[in-house]
């Protein structure tokens, strides 16, 4: 499998198990409706590479990069992807939903600034240390994840749903929150960042 890896440049309906190529560079290579399952790409070079419809499982994926790579439908499922700074992909420019997803993973210490994710779901994640300045996470499914340290300044979170989430520091002053979601008692974190005196 690696061999077919190294020499080809397309790839459809694979299933790449176990596959390891830390601190490689992979460039221009297509996957369409692929599987990835245990495989370790640590601080793997993906330049210039398409996903469609491809699904990461149990993969290791830290400080990997993505400079100029695109991704359609999807989704990385209990996998850790720290460090990662997404904004070195190529989204696109128009679209109503976002190419990627989250469940289960690590993803502390990425940057996401400015980038457009509506519909995005990064659910029940390790999401620590993560940049979310300017980012649009209009209707995004974030249950479940633990937010600590991370930043959200003049982000849009209409209608995203935080039910379960915790650790997040959101001051409403500076984000938007119109029909946002949010449970108690960590909702009462939305509070300090008010300009009113709390009694406790």
């Amino acid at each position: 499998m690696f061999s077919d890896f190294a020499t080809h440049q397309e790839f459809v309906d694979q299933v790449f198990e176990g596959l390891g190529l830390t601190e490689q560079e992979v460039n221009s290579k297509r996957f369409y409706d692929c599987r990835f399952v245990d495989c370790v790409f640590n601080e793997t070079l993906f330049r210039k590479c398409r996903f469609r419809g491809c699904t990461f499982e149990r993969c290791d994926l830290q400080l990997v990069r993505f400079p100029d790579s695109s991704f359609s439908d999807t989704q990385f499922e209990q996998s850790s992807l720290a460090g990662v700074n997404w904004t070195e992909a190529q989204w696109p420019r128009k679209g109503f939903l976002c190419p990627i997803g989250f469940i289960e993973c690590r993803i502390s210490h990425s940057t996401f600034i400015g980038l457009s994710l509506k519909e995005i779901v990064i659910r029940d994640c390790v999401a620590r240390n993560v940049d979310f300045r300017e980012t649009n996470l209009t209707r995004a499914d974030l249950r479940g994840t633990d937010f600590e340290e991370s930043l959200f300044i003049h982000t849009d979170l209409t209608e995203a749903d935080f039910t379960g989430a915790k650790n997040y520091t959101i001051n409403a002053s500076v984000n938007r929150l119109e029909g946002a979601k949010f449970a108690l008692p960590e909702a009462m974190a939305l509070l300090y960042g008010l300009d009113i005196v709390l009694i406790e």
